[in-house]
């Protein structure tokens, strides 16, 4: 039997980068707050609790006085930084450059569409803490459209730019652009109404997918390890289990099932952009240890 760790998986730049900046202050002060979790999976999320990261919410952010306080990869609303601001935080802002861009992007066309009674509209997960920080560009007047039916919610006989959250699936937002241009042709048969639309999805993350599929196709058996509150490791793990039905996603070594390793010839292993290498590592390791063979690739 072989496993293979799918070398084109594990965390993003933007999360490395977060990771990086996080260690290396704990390095010298051994603790440091994080403004939510720094990444969407538990496992890494300990780890850096143990030597001193704590994680604290928008509510606890408004009693601390003086501390640095890290903003993660994905990004804040402006209202955060004004609260630091009165509170004298040092912030440490690890904001993913992509979603920095994708920000500035959506308050730029806000600024321009309110003036023609327009609206924002974001291809999302509501309550993300990407949203979030995107709604907030648009004084929170953003319309977030996480399924077929939020759709309803436009008003199609008004002007709309659509963005979309930097880790969803290219084919979804596809799906939601052309069904938002069509209602908006037919409201506006006689009218020239302004559809705009941006496809704002991380070209890392996007590239994932096809890569997967054919990292997935290769195995027997493929194992997707993800944090569960993951949303691109949900649209990924997807990506594998639709082309390999033998695909099953854990969050760590220890959920683990010797049976699904029955009459395998080979195991691929891979994972979301928020989960760290030395996690699918030890899950590896463990596959071998459940089937008593020791052919491990990396």
């Amino acid at each position: 039997m072989i496993v293979e760790i799918d070398n084109k998986s594990g965390f993003c730049y933007g999360v490395i980068r977060a990771i990086e900046k996080a260690e290396n202050e704990l390095n010298t002060h051994k603790s440091l707050y994080s403004l939510g979790e720094i990444v969407h999976n538990n496992i890494e999320v300990k780890r850096l609790e143990a030597r001193g990261l704590k994680s604290i919410n928008h509510n606890n952010l408004l009693n601390i006085k003086g501390k640095k306080v890290l903003i993660r990869a994905h990004g804040e609303p402006p209202s955060t930084y004004v609260t630091a601001k009165i509170n004298e935080i040092s912030i440490i802002d690890c904001t993913c450059p992509v979603v920095l861009k994708l920000q500035a992007q959506i308050k730029n066309n806000y600024e321009k569409i309110k003036k023609i009674n327009g609206q924002i509209v974001i291809f999302g997960k509501k309550n993300h803490a990407e949203v979030n920080g995107l709604i907030g560009q648009t004084d929170g007047n953003a319309i977030v459209v996480e399924t077929v039916k939020d759709i309803e919610l436009i008003d199609f006989s008004r002007p709309v730019s659509l963005f979309a959250q930097t880790t969803k699936s290219v084919e979804k937002f596809n799906e939601i652009e052309e069904i938002i241009r069509k209602k908006m042709i037919e409201t506006n048969k006689n009218h020239n109404i302004i559809f705009e639309s941006h496809n704002t999805i991380c070209g890392q993350v996007s590239s994932r997918k096809p890569h997967l599929e054919t990292f997935s196709k290769k195995h027997d058996i493929v194992v997707f390890v993800s944090g569960k509150q993951s949303s691109n490791g949900e649209i990924l793990y997807n990506a594998c289990k639709n082309v390999n039905e033998k695909t099953y996603i854990v969050e760590d070594e220890n959920e683990l099932n010797s049976s699904w390793f029955a009459n395998a010839t080979s195991v691929g292993v891979c994972g979301a952009t928020s989960t760290p290498k030395w996690l699918m590592e030890k899950v590896a390791e463990k596959i071998l240890k459940l089937t008593s063979y020791n052919n491990l690739n990396f």
